[in-house]
């Protein structure tokens, strides 16, 4: 079984930072792109920042320059550097990987999900 274990949430006030992490656990043949998603009280889940197995990263508009995606093959695990954090900001961030099990004869390929961590932004 796979498992997806996210830390870094918290409070915090507007201009502040916080550092996300989700590492997956489990027999993992590969991992390829991994996202961070959000999702605000009343509102639908929305894609945060991407960042493929390459290195290539793509964000939302309304965090570009703010927040940094990165990733540590050797750990499985991805980050999200979120800096000058603003009250719109806040939600609960999931973490998704798409991720590559075997038993030796087959391969699956299937996406995977964190539990979730709240962050919130005073103002």
């Amino acid at each position: 079984q796979v498992q997806l274990v996210e830390s870094g949430g918290g409070l915090v006030q507007t201009g502040g930072s916080l550092r996300l992490s989700c590492t997956a656990s489990g027999t993992i043949f590969s991992i390829g792109t991994m996202d961070w998603y959000r999702q605000a009280p009343g509102n639908e889940r929305e894609l945060v920042a991407t960042i493929t197995s390459g290195g290539s990263t793509s964000y939302a508009d309304s965090v570009k320059g703010r927040f940094t995606i990165s990733r540590d093959n050797a750990k499985d695990t991805v980050y999200l550097l979120m800096n000058n954090l603003k009250p719109e900001d806040t939600a609960v961030y999931y973490c998704k990987m798409d991720i590559v099990l075997t038993g030796g004869s087959w391969y699956a390929n299937s996406p995977y999900w964190g539990q979730g961590t709240q962050v919130t932004v005073s103002s």
